[in-house]
């Protein structure tokens, strides 16, 4: 029976002294504790933001209810926080265990603080969006971009200061790599300054149709600090460095403010005088009255006979068309095709085909003879 007493007491014992000098009772309680925070994470995450969303819900803006779903994720690792700080406040850690366990919620706490900031950006940048007036499209998207990693290098030097780390010898030796890197890198800052001046400069806009000869021709999708996205007709995705947009000509076709028609007709050279009037003003006539065309004086307008051709007589046809879309603009295009021919059948004449006359003066006179084959008689 005595052996018995001594066991337990001895079972007590090792119980109360458990690791880091903190009995195992305490150690599996923290842990139950740290695990129920775990199993009701998305039952307190909910509750938080069912009440949230009950708050945003009364106001108009619909800023605050995208900010809510995207802060989901922050939220619902909240309870994870709180087990852990309840866990090793029940723990009662004393000497440097207390000290490690202080720094690891506290740098738990500034992630979620960043990682909501760093979420959130995207929502608030309707307020940054409002400066498109003033920056384009494509410098707002970049100033949203600058902030979010402004916000992860303030986190993590938060979180480097929690842990004793001084960072200013590491920003110095970063400091030193960067020069080192500079060196070897220098097309990426090459292509970072020409993004710059693309934005500044206002050249295109996401949603673009763009073509720069030799390069690509598509819609711009997206900028980055490196490189920008265009992608071609055939969906095709293209990264093109932005110092070959910077250097090379662009046209913007989406900065069009009308869309050209520029032909040269051309007829036979047996159409009177009086049938090349009759084309050319039916042509004008019908532009002019269409409500497709954008009319003089805000655009010039031709339809003047321009040339004898070789083997045609030329009418030019010069106009813009309202649309700057492409399948509209086809469509408009077809539309005057079709009238020019009726105009011309109607004028009972006919287009010109390429063709080449050759005239002979004089044959030479050791030329082979004609062979002319011999009649048969019916006789025979």
């Amino acid at each position: 029976m005595d052996a018995i007493n001594r066991f337990w007491l001895i079972v007590i014992d090792v119980w109360k002294q458990g690791p880091l000098g903190v009995g195992i009772g305490k150690i599996v309680v923290a842990a139950l504790i740290f695990l129920g925070f775990l199993l009701i994470r998305r039952l307190i995450a909910s509750l938080v933001i069912n009440r949230l969303n009950v708050i945003v819900k009364r106001t108009k803006v619909l800023m605050d209810d995208d900010a809510l779903d995207i802060l989901r994720k922050p939220i619902g690792f909240i309870p994870i926080v709180l087990g852990l700080f309840f866990a090793t406040e029940y723990l009662s850690l004393s000497g440097v265990y207390a000290i490690i366990a202080d720094r690891l919620v506290r740098s738990l706490i500034a992630l979620v603080i960043f990682w909501s900031l760093v979420k959130i950006v995207s929502p608030l940048s309707f307020f940054l969006r409002e400066l498109k007036k003033i920056f384009t499209i494509a410098m707002v998207e970049w100033l949203i971009k600058a902030i979010k990693i402004a916000f992860i290098f303030i986190g993590g030097a938060t979180i480097l200061e929690i842990w004793g780390i001084n960072i200013g010898p590491i920003l110095a030796g970063l400091g030193l790599l960067g020069i080192a890197v500079a060196l070897g890198a220098q097309d990426l800052f090459k292509n970072l300054i020409a993004g710059i001046l693309i934005i500044a400069e206002r050249r295109f806009n996401p949603g673009d149709w763009i073509k720069v000869g030799g390069v690509v021709e598509g819609t711009v999708e997206s900028m980055g600090f490196r490189s920008t996205l265009v992608r071609r007709f055939d969906k095709a995705p293209v990264y093109v460095p932005n110092a070959k947009l910077s250097d090379n000509s662009m046209i913007n076709f989406s900065s069009m403010t009308h869309r050209r028609i520029y032909w040269m007709i051309g007829v036979e050279y047996r159409t009177t005088v009086e049938k090349l009037r009759e084309i050319r003003d039916n042509i004008e006539k019908y532009i002019l009255e269409s409500t497709d065309f954008v009319q003089p004086p805000e655009v010039p307008t031709f339809v003047r006979i321009d040339r004898f051709n070789d083997s045609s007589i030329d009418i030019m046809v010069y106009c813009f068309t309202k649309t700057i879309v492409w399948g509209e603009w086809l469509e408009i295009k077809e539309k005057l095709a079709y009238k020019i021919k009726e105009i011309v059948e109607a004028a009972r004449t006919a287009f010109a085909f390429p063709s080449q006359s050759i005239y002979v003066e004089t044959l030479p006179d050791d030329r082979a003879e004609v062979f002319i084959p011999p009649s048969v008689s019916k006789s025979e």
